[in-house]
């Protein structure tokens, strides 16, 4: 498709002169250029085009990046990317190399924050507008959020602290579900249309500033008309109050979908002397038929047919074969519950929720309270698994210490997109939790390489451990190779020449690329076996004893380095006398860019030809 219009803009101010008829056509165009990319790409389709319009009104009345705009997750970022001059680069969207599907400072000036977790926005953009207060700076702070962040905490602990803070703070919610506000009727359109004005708010201004001036009954006649208006407002926009009783002008419900609509609110907004709330309404997946009919199906998706909707991607997952064996259990157990962190497509646990809805509990985009709520649930003799994805679970730290492990309490956790994330790359890669999960106390960790073990480490979890464990697992499926494991031992497996003294060691994912490396190594005349890790906390005395008389160790781990597996085990080897070489290869302290998942492995030593690398040149050197 030719692009006439976008291929030409290389920055904001490039639109600051179009009429509105050019910013209509802008529109449609982007959306073209969205629904290509990501068909082609995968990434985050129908929440940016939800926001084509309110981006192009941002870019319209704001001075990016002198005026800051930071964007709530920022997987609707797409349109601000088109904006500010990475056309050209687009298609190298979620690519190795390429341009982030998030918001990335390194990548440009107008991304402001790293972006790729939720409720955070407000927060960092107060921080922002006081730091300008504080400089005598005129620039604005936009920050943009959905309302489903709306469920977590940390946006009200920022509202709170925002409220009274006399910056040019201007928080925008994009309002896709109707989930905060009521619109009723027509009269509340019009008033909705005349406030956000900037007319309206300049009559407000002078009539209140007039009334102030009429000696003895003008400030009674000025409050009379407040107090009118507010009890007229309060009945048809029952939230509003709600914002301005913290402090914050209200602006709106506005058509998010309308860039005149838009523009004259934010000039409405860049009037006020003082935090403002713009509230939004967009459709979520606007102009993709498809995606406005499963916006949830169309939020984060793989390659896809941009003609028929339909996914290139299918088969079973590690995520809906753990729905599968948790729907199962749960027809024999009536204490199982299932806790969800507004994820149960993505963590497989959907038809748990067709199946039990009196069981299953979306608690929102509120990971630190699912594991709370959870231990509640734990304490009255129920047993809560907690679906949800290894980045996400970072926020639930303290919660894991204070409120599960230091009352001993039994929750499965079952941790989703665990190890490499592939596109979305630096916020979203699973490869911490190992690390902080071997700091708690009592907590079970298991990492299962196939669906197999998986079937087995959630029984265990549930009804073998004491305490509470984490069952972690990566995004996709198994690969088949798997299947020529030896299972003779439940916390671990082998593959290989049993006598062999060279030792690959290794949990999760990876195993698979092992196996191949093992074959591969023997037809090198390095006789090689495996040993695969399938509970990792606590290390398993076999797993020592197995491997403590090898010559060679060699540790692969798909995670960080410091406080994992590999340095667990080589301390329980160094304790026992071993004095052979071990090798750890593993993440080092940084954070992991976005390519592929073969990309990424390959990168850190962790696919099959590292593997055979590595070990032929240390077998070699001597």
């Amino acid at each position: 498709m030719k692009y006439k219009i976008l291929e030409k803009i290389k920055s904001p101010a490039d639109i600051k002169g179009f009429n509105s008829e050019q910013l209509e056509e802008l529109a449609e165009e982007i959306r073209a250029k969205l629904i290509e990319t990501v068909s082609e790409n995968g990434g985050h389709l129908a929440s940016n085009l939800g926001v084509v319009e309110l981006t192009i009104a941002m870019h319209k009345v704001f001075d990016s990046p002198k005026d800051q705009f930071v964007f709530d997750v920022g997987h609707q970022c797409y349109t601000h990317k088109l904006l500010t001059g990475r056309f050209d680069a687009f298609s190298t969207l979620r690519t190795e190399n390429g341009i982030s599907g998030f918001c990335r400072p390194t990548e440009s000036e107008h991304d402001i924050f790293f972006s790729g977790h939720s409720g955070t926005s407000v927060s960092a953009g107060l921080g922002l507008a006081q730091a300008n207060k504080l400089l005598k700076s005129s620039n604005y702070v936009v920050s943009v959020i959905g309302d489903g962040s709306f469920t977590g905490g940390m946006v009200y602990e920022a509202l709170n602290n925002g409220g009274r803070s006399e910056t040019k703070h201007i928080i925008v919610l994009n309002d896709n579900k109707m989930s905060i506000s009521e619109n009723v009727g027509a009269f509340a359109k019009y008033l909705a249309l005349i406030r956000s004005r900037p007319e309206y708010y300049r009559f407000k201004a002078s009539t209140e500033k007039g009334l102030s001036f009429i000696p003895g009954i003008g400030k009674k006649i000025a409050d009379t008309l407040y107090n009118i208006k507010t009890d007229i407002k309060n009945k048809i926009y029952k939230d509003s109050t709600f914002f301005e009783d913290l402090g914050y002008r209200y602006v709106g419900p506005v058509d998010g979908h309308n860039i005149d609509v838009l523009t004259n609110a934010f000039e409405v907004a860049k009037k006020v002397n003082g935090p403002v709330l713009l509230h939004v309404l967009t459709v979520k997946g606007k102009g993709y038929d498809f995606a406005e009919k499963a916006p949830s199906t169309f939020h984060g998706i793989s390659k896809f047919d941009a003609v028929t909707g339909e996914s290139i991607q299918s088969g079973d997952s590690f995520s809906s074969m753990f729905g599968k064996y948790l729907c199962e259990h749960a027809k024999k157990d009536e204490s199982l519950c299932a806790i969800t962190a507004a994820m149960g497509i993505g963590t497989g646990i959907d038809q748990f929720r067709k199946e039990n809805p009196r069981r299953f509990f979306d608690v929102g985009i509120a990971e630190e309270h699912a594991v709370t709520f959870a231990s509640g649930l734990a304490k009255n003799s129920m047993k809560p698994v907690f679906a949800v994805y290894s980045t996400f679970l970072q926020r639930c730290y303290d919660q894991l210490i204070h409120d599960v492990s230091l009352q001993k309490l039994k929750i499965l956790f079952a941790i989703d997109r665990a190890g490499f994330v592939g596109e979305d790359g630096e916020t979203h890669n699973g490869i911490m939790d190992v690390s902080f999960l071997n700091t708690i106390p009592d907590i079970v960790v298991y990492s299962p390489c196939c669906f197999r073990s998986l079937c087995a480490d959630i029984n265990n979890a549930l009804y073998a451990d004491k305490y509470s464990a984490a069952v972690r697992y990566p995004r996709g499926s198994q690969n088949e190779n798997v299947k020529e494991l030896n299972y003779d031992c439940i916390d671990y497996c082998t593959f290989g020449n049993a006598q062999a003294k060279t030792v690959i060691v290794t949990y999760g994912r990876i195993t698979s690329f092992a196996i191949d490396a093992v074959k591969a190594l023997e037809k090198l005349g390095i006789s090689t076996r495996l040993v695969s890790m399938n509970l990792i906390k606590p290390i398993p005395e076999e797993v020592i004893n197995n491997i403590s008389q090898c010559e060679k160790i060699f540790f692969f781990e798909e995670g960080f380095r410091s406080g994992g597996v590999g340095e667990a085990v080589a301390l329980k080897l160094l304790e026992k006398g071993f004095c052979g070489k071990f090798k750890l290869t593993a993440v080092n302290d940084e954070f992991v860019a976005h390519a592929s998942v073969s990309a990424q492995l390959k990168k850190y030593g962790l696919d099959t030809e590292s593997m055979i690398k590595i070990i032929s040149e240390e077998y070699h050197r001597g």
